[in-house]
């Protein structure tokens, strides 16, 4: 990748347009996190691009791997390093790129065997941030021959992990927010239900509660669905 070569440039510029324009689409997250590694193989012309992601677990942060564009699938399912495990823990705890000139000799690279057998030999890591320290992820870059990456490069790649970083930030908010609007309305739903089996039938609220869990469960349906049931049917008596 040359420096100041006009083509380069372009490139960067279009991917960052591709990914700007995810932030606001109506993609999925898997489908933004699979766009990401395509632009980023894309504008850097490396061979692998893969994704991790920072994810809370009951026994802290840990960092899993999320997509990848060129590995097969198995290599991509259930794999996760603890935030101070291989090259990745270090770049997602120091918030900082870390280039490796040979992974193989690379003590910090956990996934040896991948490389053997992907030929891989030289690689960028390097943090995705939103705002300041904050990392979400971290995005790999591998070339199967040796490369020194330039200033620029690492630049460049940084600037589309910030973007992509944003996307997948933008897309988590829009996401836990429809799920707490989706949980709100259930919310409602349930306790209007639950007036109406109150009425209907003489009982208190917390048999009334138990009575649409018991036909929740034999009916295989949600509870959302049983109080819709119900307040339709109460509609209909008062059309009646």
């Amino acid at each position: 990748m040359e420096e100041h070569n006009p083509e380069v440039f372009e490139k960067y510029f279009n991917a960052l347009m591709e990914i700007s324009r995810a932030i606001t689409s109506d993609r999925y997250l898997e489908d933004i996190l699979k766009l990401i590694v395509m632009v980023t193989a894309k504008v850097t012309e490396a061979e692998v691009c893969s994704l991790w992601l920072i994810e809370e677990t009951k026994n802290g942060k840990i960092l899993r791997l999320k997509t990848t564009q060129a590995i097969e699938h198995e290599y991509v399912k259930d794999r996760s390093l603890s935030m101070d495990e291989g090259v990745v823990g270090f770049v997602a705890t120091h918030t900082k790129p870390l280039i490796v000139k040979n992974v193989l000799e690379e003590p910090r690279f956990k996934e040896k065997d991948m490389a053997r057998k992907l030929g891989l030999v030289s690689m960028v890591s390097v943090p995705m941030q939103v705002q300041d320290d904050n990392v979400i992820g971290v995005i790999n870059c591998f070339t199967t021959r040796p490369h020194d990456f330039t200033e620029a490069e690492i630049n460049l790649i940084t600037a589309v992990a910030n973007q992509a970083a944003v996307a997948i930030f933008n897309t988590k908010l829009m996401f836990d927010a429809q799920v707490i609007r989706e949980e709100l309305e259930t919310r409602k739903l349930v306790e209007k239900a639950k007036e109406i089996l109150m009425t209907r039938k003489n009982i208190t609220g917390e048999d009334a509660f138990k009575w649409m869990r018991r036909r929740s469960m034999d009916s295989r349906k949600s509870m959302r669905s049983i109080a819709e049931a119900l307040i339709l049917s109460e509609e209909l008596n008062d059309l009646s």
